[in-house]
């Protein structure tokens, strides 16, 4: 697909292809237009998945543009959030959040052949409603005086999702279910220090993101757990096996123990990883 077409010229049995077309788009705003009419498409029924449809990995997953510099987390600088600079770099890490996330669902669509169209569908639901969130942030901080690329940021959540390329069970479980949800506990006190600093328009796009990610993580666990059953394997022993094998992050609180369970993870996974945390190897 070319970036500058419309999504709307999509083929019948071609939507994972377009999929495919548009996570190797490296404007990262044609990339948001693109997803959310590709969107658009699928939540109106006007488009054919091709489940069946065994596709190659090209290179170039996934498209980015030559900005943002990716560097280690630690690398990044901690900046004040009383000033311009400090606030603009915050909601720079956001939007590069959403950007990935962009890739992450467009990702699962296009990589994972011979699922129930359902799952297509949701995912090409969460990849719309990423770009939504990432134009809502990258305009803000245009608004700021800075634009998406002035700061560095790190690659954290697409190298889970390259580990985990091969596994699509590993995939649910560790990326929406896991680092995805994070967001669910960290979205709370972040709009706090921005609404504290003043930047109202801020706060109520984490209000609207907070509002949508629970149900991506939802969509997460929905499909992790009918993994799960296809395989008649526990979802909580399984996720222990995962979590191990794949290095996934130890997790602190404090948990957004609401938005959780509004996303669908029950007292047994509460309590696990309430526990987890308070292990000496966490």
């Amino acid at each position: 697909m070319n970036p500058k077409t419309s999504a709307s010229s999509v083929t019948p049995l071609r939507a994972r292809r377009a999929a495919l077309d548009i996570l190797l788009t490296t404007d990262p705003f044609d990339k948001a237009r693109l997803a959310r009419e590709l969107g658009a498409l699928a939540r109106g029924g006007r488009i054919e998945f091709g489940a069946a449809l065994e596709l190659a990995e090209p290179p170039g997953i996934p498209g980015r543009p030559p900005q943002p510099e990716l560097v280690p987390p630690r690398s990044l600088e901690r900046r004040a959030m009383h000033t311009d600079a400090g606030r603009a770099a915050l909601i720079h890490a956001l939007a590069h959040i959403e950007f990935n996330a962009i890739n992450l669902a467009l990702d699962a669509v296009w990589r994972f052949a011979g699922l129930p169209e359902a799952f297509y569908a949701d995912w090409l639901g969460v990849a719309a409603e990423e770009a939504y969130h990432f134009t809502l942030l990258a305009d803000h901080l245009t608004g700021m005086g800075f634009r998406y690329g002035d700061f560095p940021a790190h690659n954290g959540l697409w190298e889970m999702a390259q580990k985990t390329s091969g596994d699509l069970l590993a995939r649910l479980a560790l990326v929406p279910r896991t680092l995805e949800a994070r967001g669910l506990d960290a979205s709370p006190p972040i709009r706090a220090k921005l609404w504290q600093a003043g930047d109202r328009r801020a706060a109520h796009i984490l209000d609207i993101i907070l509002r949508d990610e629970i149900g991506h993580v939802a969509v997460g666990n929905r499909w992790y757990r009918w993994c799960c059953a296809q395989q008649a394997l526990d979802p909580l022993e399984a996720y222990r096996e995962l979590a191990q094998r794949y290095q996934a992050p130890h997790l602190k609180g404090p948990f957004n123990l609401d938005a959780r369970r509004a996303a669908g993870f029950d007292e047994a996974e509460l309590a696990a990883l309430m526990q987890a945390t308070q292990s000496p190897a966490a």
